[in-house]
């Protein structure tokens, strides 16, 4: 059963490289994860920079009880990086370190290229216990998902494949094809990489900064949710101020959340204006947290916005004010 509630507040603690956070699931967004895994499809999500796309899927991890497991695409990237990685270069070193001890017992044994072989993102999603056995055989220095308390693999993963927009469009479509099997194949292993019975098929959550064009074939195989913040201004504040309010209640009034978002507005008209990229969100809540640090009276506060909106709001400089 998928419960998850428009409105649930979902605390997220600190863990690995990723911050304490706070998201709260919107109707739309419920309904986007919801669509996704029914139909067994990855959730495309679309949004300006700080629109919390990211978080989304760690969020839905932890409100699903499922293993999070995240990829963050480069320029380099390829699907099969998130298959699995091979070592070469690891591996031609200890051959030539073997090759000073002619006759060396364990010398097949040490080169095994199973021993070099490390589980990409793809693999623990679909078969976690398989790729923890690949781990701890041949781990080359390569990183492993944190493992949930009180979860097992037959709850399921959700997968986060940060920025695909970096890729080229081999990435995408090779992912395409893998989701689509469900399965592939590993050199060097006997049976190809697949989910196990009564193991959910993964959520999927994919995220684009809009750097690139998606291929078309791809686009049309996922489910896709635009995060876009309102355009009209009162829209804009209390949709802004209601999540300063889930962040910072205790730090920063409503009449200092409001001010900040109304000032966010302003700079934001002025950007999109000059064809820049606007302030949203994560420039926001920016500024509550420097001014909820510096004071603790709302006077105090509302002041020191002001003084503050120029360095968290304006991030590109022509002529006058951009």
């Amino acid at each position: 059963m998928i419960d998850i509630k428009p409105g649930h507040i979902e605390e997220l603690p600190a863990v690995g490289s990723w911050p304490a956070a706070v998201h709260m699931f919107e109707e739309k967004t419920t309904w986007a994860i919801k669509a996704a895994l029914t139909a067994e499809r990855p959730l495309l999500v679309r949004g300006e920079p700080g629109s919390g796309k990211s978080q989304l899927a760690r969020a839905a991890a932890k409100v699903l009880h499922r293993a999070f497991i995240s990829e963050v695409v480069h320029a380099r990237s390829e699907c099969r990086d998130l298959q699995w990685h091979f070592d070469a270069v690891a591996r031609l070193g200890e051959a030539q370190t073997l090759g000073t001890t002619p006759g060396h017992p364990d010398i097949t044994a040490r080169l095994d290229p199973k021993r070099f072989l490390s589980p990409g993102a793809l693999w623990w999603t679909f078969d976690w216990e398989s790729a923890e056995k690949q781990f701890n055989l041949g781990n080359m220095g390569m990183g492993r998902p944190l493992k949930p308390t009180d979860w097992n693999p037959a709850q399921g993963c959700v997968l986060l494949i940060d920025e695909i927009d970096k890729a080229d469009a081999d990435l995408p479509n090779g992912l395409l094809e893998t989701l689509g099997n469900g399965a592939f194949t590993v050199p060097y292993l006997d049976e190809p990489i697949g989910l196990k019975e009564k193991v959910p098929p993964p959520l999927v959550v994919i995220t684009t900064n809009e750097e690139r064009e998606l291929p078309g074939a791809f686009l049309r195989r996922c489910m896709v949710l635009h995060l876009v913040l309102p355009d009209e201004e009162e829209k804009l504040v209390k949709w802004l101020s209601d999540r300063g309010e889930i962040h910072f209640r205790k730090s920063c009034r409503e009449k200092v959340r409001d001010k900040a978002a109304r000032l966010l507005y302003k700079d934001r008209q002025e950007a999109l204006k000059h064809g820049l990229q606007p302030p949203g969100q994560a420039e926001y809540l920016d500024m509550l947290r420097a001014v909820g640090r510096l004071y603790k009276t709302e006077e105090e506060q509302l002041k020191a916005l002001d003084d503050i909106a120029e360095f968290a709001l304006v991030k590109n400089y022509q002529g006058g004010a951009f």
